[in-house]
């Protein structure tokens, strides 16, 4: 890609977006184009047309996704589905009718089965069943790889489809009921340790800049703590979903984006197509390679955030997949590793959170 090349980032002001956004500036790409929502439904194919006759862009980033954690996987399950491959249809479409040189698909390592072998290779996929949870969303991001893979097959194109691990950094979803694991934990230890001190001005200032279930910083004691309580969070004790025994790996976005960015500048899919017959298992993942249990990743929170109460865990609540680390050997051989330790970067999305809350 050149300096001047017109890239496209879909969904730059999201966790992943945002952070190949600022990941290409810092590069010194200086021809980059991004559409909030309120600019480009890209649910709409028509609007996603237009948009791409008008702006021509060489390259697209696939970062735009309908994303949650397990509660909103489990309550929306048709969203998940429905927009995921309404979104993924209209920007890869558009991008092969425009002509777009390369296009970079973000996936997620929830693709792979529940049950896969750890730590879990490329060609893991489509091999036993999902994890129920996220079965929507996770079809959903195959279709996408898989739509991919196809045009590159029988169109020639260069389409790239990375899947991350599980993501933490920067402009991260702090909402109680859609978040994933890591921000809801912070978020939740936050109330839980403001309650515990009883600093009421705090908790005002966090409801006033992220609402619970409509109640700001403006409600009464008595609704703030209801709202708190049905989420586990009370004066003496925190609840967390499931047992704590569940093993993830996670990997801070602004490591993400470079390793997505390094794929863009130099990775074709005539690197990673191999050379057999079939040609399948394109995509590359993207992680740390490392791993932590929930219950750990629980006690490095509350040692970040100075929590003081109880924690309990709610075992009647799903743990989801049990353990997650992927094997990411395809990308250290392309030439790409991790910097950010999650001992480094749960006190750094800590220290984002609480400016975010100051700065707003």
């Amino acid at each position: 890609m050149e300096k001047n090349s017109k890239i496209y980032v879909a969904g730059h002001r999201g966790l992943v977006g945002s952070a190949i956004w600022n990941n290409l500036k810092e590069k010194g790409y200086t021809n980059l184009v991004g559409r909030t929502h309120s600019e480009l439904d890209l649910m709409d194919g028509v609007a996603v047309r237009e948009f791409f006759d008008t702006e021509q862009p060489e390259y697209v980033v696939l970062a735009a996704a309908h994303v949650g954690g397990i509660m909103a996987n489990l309550k929306y399950r048709a969203d998940f589905i429905f927009q995921n491959l309404q979104i993924q249809q209209n920007v890869i479409g558009e991008s092969w009718r425009h002509g777009v040189k390369k296009l970079l698909f973000l996936g997620s390592t929830c693709i792979y089965p529940r049950e896969a072998p750890q730590p879990i290779g490329e060609t893991s996929l489509l091999t036993s069943p999902l994890e129920y949870t996220n079965e929507p969303y996770a079809i959903a991001k195959i279709a996408g790889m898989k739509m991919c893979e196809s045009f590159n097959l029988q169109y020639g194109t260069n389409y790239i489809a990375v899947m991350p691990t599980n993501l933490y950094g920067p402009r991260d979803n702090f909402n109680l009921e859609t978040s994933h694991v890591m921000p809801a934990m912070i978020r939740k230890m936050h109330l839980a340790r403001l309650l515990n001190e009883g600093d009421w001005s705090g908790l005002r200032a966090d409801l006033e800049q992220r609402p619970v279930e409509g109640v700001d910083g403006k409600a009464n004691e008595q609704e703030i703590m209801d709202v708190l309580g049905k989420y586990g969070i009370t004066p003496d004790s925190l609840s967390l979903w499931g047992t704590g025994k569940p093993i993830r790996e996670f990997l801070w976005s602004e490591d993400m984006a470079d390793a997505s960015v390094y794929c863009l500048e130099h990775i074709d899919f005539d690197d990673v197509r191999g050379t057999g017959p079939e040609v399948r298992n394109c995509h590359i993942n993207i992680g740390s390679g490392k791993e932590i249990t929930i219950g750990q990743l629980a006690e490095l929170v509350k040692h970040t955030v100075g929590y003081q109460g109880e924690i309990h865990w709610d075992s009647s609540k799903p743990d989801g997949t049990m353990r997650k680390l992927t094997d990411v050997s395809k990308l250290h051989g392309l030439g790409w590793r991790h910097r950010m330790e999650i001992e480094d970067g749960v006190p750094a999305l800590y220290k984002w959170y609480l400016e975010s809350i100051h700065n707003s």
